[in-house]
Protein backbone atom coordinates (compact mmCIF):
# COMPACT_ATOMS: atom_id res chain seq x y z
CA UNK A 1 0.00 0.00 0.00
CA UNK A 2 1.44 3.35 -1.07
CA UNK A 3 1.72 6.42 1.11
CA UNK A 4 -1.00 8.22 -0.85
CA UNK A 5 -3.47 5.36 -0.29
CA UNK A 6 -2.60 5.25 3.42
CA UNK A 7 -3.13 9.01 3.71
CA UNK A 8 -6.53 8.73 1.96
CA UNK A 9 -7.66 6.01 4.35
CA UNK A 10 -6.53 7.97 7.40
CA UNK A 11 -8.30 11.07 6.12
CA UNK A 12 -11.52 9.11 5.46
CA UNK A 13 -11.34 7.56 8.93
CA UNK A 14 -10.91 10.98 10.56
CA UNK A 15 -13.83 12.42 8.58
CA UNK A 16 -16.11 9.49 9.40
CA UNK A 17 -15.13 9.64 13.08
CA UNK A 18 -15.87 13.37 13.16
CA UNK A 19 -19.28 12.94 11.51
CA UNK A 20 -20.10 10.05 13.87
CA UNK A 21 -19.24 12.19 16.88
CA UNK A 22 -21.47 15.01 15.60
CA UNK A 23 -24.36 12.57 15.26
CA UNK A 24 -23.77 10.68 18.49
CA UNK A 25 -22.93 13.54 20.86
CA UNK A 26 -26.57 14.73 21.36
CA UNK A 27 -27.67 11.16 22.09
CA UNK A 28 -24.77 10.62 24.48
CA UNK A 29 -25.52 13.92 26.20
CA UNK A 30 -29.21 12.97 26.59
CA UNK A 31 -28.36 9.54 28.05
CA UNK A 32 -25.94 10.97 30.59
CA UNK A 33 -28.28 13.86 31.45
CA UNK A 34 -31.08 11.44 32.27
CA UNK A 35 -28.92 10.10 35.11
CA UNK A 36 -28.31 13.53 36.63
CA UNK A 37 -30.35 15.11 39.42
CA UNK A 38 -32.45 18.17 38.60
CA UNK A 39 -30.24 20.26 40.86
CA UNK A 40 -27.16 19.23 38.91
CA UNK A 41 -28.82 19.79 35.51
CA UNK A 42 -30.01 23.28 36.34
CA UNK A 43 -26.85 24.25 38.17
CA UNK A 44 -24.27 26.54 36.66
CA UNK A 45 -21.62 25.24 34.31
CA UNK A 46 -21.54 22.44 31.76
CA UNK A 47 -20.19 18.97 32.38
CA UNK A 48 -20.96 15.83 30.41
CA UNK A 49 -20.44 13.11 33.02
CA UNK A 50 -22.82 13.19 36.02
CA UNK A 51 -21.14 14.08 39.28
CA UNK A 52 -23.59 11.82 41.10
CA UNK A 53 -25.44 9.10 39.21
CA UNK A 54 -29.12 8.73 40.07
CA UNK A 55 -32.22 6.89 38.82
CA UNK A 56 -34.53 9.55 40.20
CA UNK A 57 -35.80 10.68 36.80
CA UNK A 58 -36.67 7.15 35.67
CA UNK A 59 -38.34 6.32 38.97
CA UNK A 60 -40.57 9.38 38.71
CA UNK A 61 -41.61 8.31 35.21
CA UNK A 62 -42.41 4.71 36.13
CA UNK A 63 -43.74 5.05 39.69
CA UNK A 64 -45.27 8.53 40.00
CA UNK A 65 -47.04 8.68 36.66
CA UNK A 66 -50.80 9.02 37.17
CA UNK A 67 -51.06 11.95 34.73
CA UNK A 68 -48.38 10.63 32.36
CA UNK A 69 -48.59 6.80 32.21
CA UNK A 70 -45.29 6.30 30.37
CA UNK A 71 -45.19 2.53 30.91
CA UNK A 72 -48.68 2.16 29.40
CA UNK A 73 -47.67 4.37 26.47
CA UNK A 74 -44.65 2.14 25.98
CA UNK A 75 -46.82 -1.00 25.82
CA UNK A 76 -49.27 0.74 23.48
CA UNK A 77 -46.44 1.65 21.10
CA UNK A 78 -45.13 -1.90 21.20
CA UNK A 79 -48.53 -3.37 20.30
CA UNK A 80 -49.10 -0.81 17.56
CA UNK A 81 -45.63 -1.09 16.02
CA UNK A 82 -45.60 -4.91 15.99
CA UNK A 83 -49.17 -5.10 14.64
CA UNK A 84 -48.40 -2.54 11.93
CA UNK A 85 -45.19 -4.34 10.97
CA UNK A 86 -46.93 -7.72 10.60
CA UNK A 87 -49.78 -6.22 8.58
CA UNK A 88 -47.31 -4.47 6.27
CA UNK A 89 -45.43 -7.72 5.66
CA UNK A 90 -48.62 -9.59 4.78
CA UNK A 91 -50.06 -6.95 2.45
CA UNK A 92 -46.84 -5.94 0.73
CA UNK A 93 -45.57 -9.48 0.14
CA UNK A 94 -48.89 -10.64 -1.34
CA UNK A 95 -49.29 -7.51 -3.49
CA UNK A 96 -45.70 -7.72 -4.76
CA UNK A 97 -46.19 -11.40 -5.60
CA UNK A 98 -49.31 -10.54 -7.58
CA UNK A 99 -47.56 -7.80 -9.55
CA UNK A 100 -44.54 -9.98 -10.35
CA UNK A 101 -46.06 -13.40 -10.95
CA UNK A 102 -49.73 -13.02 -11.92
CA UNK A 103 -50.82 -11.92 -15.37
CA UNK A 104 -53.86 -9.63 -15.58
CA UNK A 105 -55.00 -6.71 -17.69
CA UNK A 106 -53.54 -3.27 -17.01
CA UNK A 107 -51.07 -4.70 -14.51
CA UNK A 108 -48.23 -2.36 -15.47
CA UNK A 109 -50.56 0.63 -15.76
CA UNK A 110 -51.99 -0.01 -12.30
CA UNK A 111 -48.51 -0.27 -10.82
CA UNK A 112 -47.52 2.98 -12.53
CA UNK A 113 -50.55 4.71 -11.01
CA UNK A 114 -49.56 3.43 -7.57
CA UNK A 115 -46.02 4.71 -8.04
CA UNK A 116 -47.34 8.12 -9.05
CA UNK A 117 -48.99 8.50 -5.64
CA UNK A 118 -45.51 8.63 -4.09
CA UNK A 119 -45.14 12.12 -5.55
CA UNK A 120 -48.04 13.39 -3.42
CA UNK A 121 -47.23 14.69 0.09
CA UNK A 122 -48.65 12.41 2.77
CA UNK A 123 -50.20 15.36 4.63
CA UNK A 124 -52.99 15.66 2.03
CA UNK A 125 -54.29 12.25 3.15
CA UNK A 126 -54.84 13.30 6.76
CA UNK A 127 -58.42 14.52 6.38
CA UNK A 128 -59.63 11.65 4.10
CA UNK A 129 -57.97 9.08 6.34
CA UNK A 130 -59.50 10.61 9.45
CA UNK A 131 -62.98 10.61 7.82
CA UNK A 132 -62.60 6.94 6.93
CA UNK A 133 -61.31 5.97 10.38
CA UNK A 134 -64.05 7.97 12.09
CA UNK A 135 -66.79 6.43 9.92
CA UNK A 136 -65.53 2.95 10.84
CA UNK A 137 -65.61 3.82 14.54
CA UNK A 138 -61.89 3.27 14.94
CA UNK A 139 -60.99 6.54 16.67
CA UNK A 140 -59.23 5.95 19.99
CA UNK A 141 -58.51 2.35 19.01
CA UNK A 142 -55.30 0.67 17.96
CA UNK A 143 -56.78 -0.12 14.55
CA UNK A 144 -56.72 3.59 13.75
CA UNK A 145 -52.91 3.63 13.86
CA UNK A 146 -52.18 0.06 12.73
CA UNK A 147 -54.19 -0.19 9.51
CA UNK A 148 -53.59 3.19 7.75
CA UNK A 149 -50.28 3.17 5.93
CA UNK A 150 -49.99 -0.62 5.89
CA UNK A 151 -50.17 -0.70 2.07
CA UNK A 152 -47.06 1.46 1.62
CA UNK A 153 -46.27 2.01 -2.05
CA UNK A 154 -42.58 2.45 -1.28
CA UNK A 155 -42.40 -0.94 0.46
CA UNK A 156 -44.40 -2.49 -2.37
CA UNK A 157 -41.95 -1.10 -4.91
CA UNK A 158 -38.98 -2.37 -2.89
CA UNK A 159 -40.34 -5.91 -2.53
CA UNK A 160 -41.57 -6.07 -6.14
CA UNK A 161 -38.17 -5.08 -7.49
CA UNK A 162 -36.60 -7.84 -5.41
CA UNK A 163 -39.12 -10.48 -6.49
CA UNK A 164 -38.56 -9.53 -10.13
CA UNK A 165 -35.02 -10.83 -9.69
CA UNK A 166 -36.16 -14.28 -8.55
CA UNK A 167 -36.01 -16.64 -11.57
CA UNK A 168 -39.43 -17.58 -12.86
CA UNK A 169 -38.07 -21.02 -13.73
CA UNK A 170 -38.49 -21.88 -10.05
CA UNK A 171 -42.24 -21.25 -10.36
CA UNK A 172 -42.47 -23.34 -13.50
CA UNK A 173 -40.64 -26.25 -11.89
CA UNK A 174 -42.94 -26.10 -8.88
CA UNK A 175 -46.03 -26.01 -11.12
CA UNK A 176 -44.80 -29.08 -12.93
CA UNK A 177 -44.40 -30.84 -9.57
CA UNK A 178 -48.03 -30.07 -8.75
CA UNK A 179 -47.69 -27.02 -6.49
CA UNK A 180 -50.35 -24.31 -6.60
CA UNK A 181 -49.77 -20.55 -6.58
CA UNK A 182 -50.04 -20.19 -2.82
CA UNK A 183 -47.59 -23.03 -2.21
CA UNK A 184 -45.14 -21.40 -4.60
CA UNK A 185 -45.52 -18.11 -2.74
CA UNK A 186 -45.16 -19.68 0.71
CA UNK A 187 -42.40 -22.20 0.10
CA UNK A 188 -40.31 -20.52 -2.63
CA UNK A 189 -40.90 -16.77 -2.97
CA UNK A 190 -41.15 -15.88 0.73
CA UNK A 191 -37.96 -17.70 1.84
CA UNK A 192 -35.99 -16.12 -1.01
CA UNK A 193 -37.47 -12.68 -0.21
CA UNK A 194 -36.38 -12.79 3.44
CA UNK A 195 -33.61 -10.16 2.99
CA UNK A 196 -35.89 -7.46 1.59
CA UNK A 197 -38.70 -8.35 3.98
CA UNK A 198 -36.28 -7.86 6.86
CA UNK A 199 -35.60 -4.33 5.63
CA UNK A 200 -39.33 -3.65 5.27
CA UNK A 201 -40.02 -5.03 8.76
CA UNK A 202 -37.39 -2.83 10.38
CA UNK A 203 -38.50 0.29 8.54
CA UNK A 204 -42.18 -0.39 9.28
CA UNK A 205 -41.55 -0.95 12.98
CA UNK A 206 -39.43 2.17 13.43
CA UNK A 207 -41.76 4.28 11.29
CA UNK A 208 -44.78 3.25 13.35
CA UNK A 209 -42.93 3.63 16.65
CA UNK A 210 -41.69 7.14 15.81
CA UNK A 211 -44.93 8.39 14.24
CA UNK A 212 -46.19 11.51 15.98
CA UNK A 213 -48.69 13.39 13.83
CA UNK A 214 -51.25 10.69 12.96
CA UNK A 215 -51.60 9.18 16.49
CA UNK A 216 -51.98 12.71 17.87
CA UNK A 217 -54.99 13.18 15.58
CA UNK A 218 -56.87 9.90 16.04
CA UNK A 219 -55.98 9.13 19.69
CA UNK A 220 -57.40 11.49 22.30
CA UNK A 221 -57.58 9.08 25.24
CA UNK A 222 -54.42 9.52 27.32
CA UNK A 223 -54.31 5.85 28.31
CA UNK A 224 -54.28 4.77 24.65
CA UNK A 225 -51.59 7.14 23.40
CA UNK A 226 -48.34 5.74 21.95
CA UNK A 227 -45.19 6.95 23.61
CA UNK A 228 -44.09 9.39 20.88
CA UNK A 229 -47.11 11.75 21.12
CA UNK A 230 -47.17 11.02 24.85
CA UNK A 231 -43.78 12.69 25.13
CA UNK A 232 -45.45 15.97 24.23
CA UNK A 233 -47.70 15.69 27.27
CA UNK A 234 -44.70 14.66 29.32
CA UNK A 235 -42.82 17.75 28.20
CA UNK A 236 -45.72 19.99 29.19
CA UNK A 237 -46.17 18.26 32.53
CA UNK A 238 -42.49 18.45 33.47
CA UNK A 239 -41.46 21.58 31.59
CA UNK A 240 -39.34 22.77 34.49
CA UNK A 241 -37.80 19.31 34.99
CA UNK A 242 -35.61 18.63 31.93
CA UNK A 243 -34.14 15.49 33.47
CA UNK A 244 -37.52 13.73 33.49
CA UNK A 245 -38.25 14.79 29.90
CA UNK A 246 -34.83 13.52 28.81
CA UNK A 247 -35.41 10.20 30.57
CA UNK A 248 -38.73 9.82 28.73
CA UNK A 249 -37.02 10.47 25.40
CA UNK A 250 -34.39 7.81 26.17
CA UNK A 251 -37.11 5.28 27.01
CA UNK A 252 -38.78 6.04 23.69
CA UNK A 253 -35.48 5.59 21.86
CA UNK A 254 -34.50 2.34 23.57
CA UNK A 255 -36.62 -0.23 21.60
CA UNK A 256 -35.53 0.94 18.14
CA UNK A 257 -31.91 1.14 19.27
CA UNK A 258 -32.01 -2.41 20.65
CA UNK A 259 -33.78 -3.65 17.52
CA UNK A 260 -31.07 -2.36 15.22
CA UNK A 261 -28.37 -3.52 17.61
CA UNK A 262 -29.70 -7.10 17.64
CA UNK A 263 -30.55 -7.19 13.92
CA UNK A 264 -27.50 -5.24 12.72
CA UNK A 265 -25.86 -8.19 10.98
CA UNK A 266 -29.06 -9.30 9.28
CA UNK A 267 -29.91 -5.71 8.37
CA UNK A 268 -26.56 -5.08 6.67
CA UNK A 269 -26.90 -8.34 4.75
CA UNK A 270 -30.46 -7.41 3.79
CA UNK A 271 -29.35 -4.13 2.25
CA UNK A 272 -27.79 -6.21 -0.53
CA UNK A 273 -31.06 -7.00 -2.26
CA UNK A 274 -29.61 -9.95 -4.18
CA UNK A 275 -28.13 -11.68 -1.12
CA UNK A 276 -31.03 -14.13 -0.83
CA UNK A 277 -30.89 -15.43 -4.40
CA UNK A 278 -28.49 -18.22 -5.21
Amino acid sequence: MGNSERIKKIFCFIMLAAVSMIWMFPVLWAVLTSFKSEYEIQGSGFHLIPKEWTLENYLKLIVDNDSTPVFKWFLNSLIIAVGHMLLVLVIVSLAAYGFTRLQFRFRNQLFAVLLSTMMLPSVINLIPNFKIVDSLGWTNTFLAVIVPGAASVYNLFLVKQFMDGIPKELDESALVDGANRFQIFWHIILPLSRPVLTVVALFSFTGSWNDFLWPSIVMTDIDRLPITPGLQLLQGQYMTYPGIGTAGAILALLPTFLLYLVAQKNFMQSMSLNSGIK
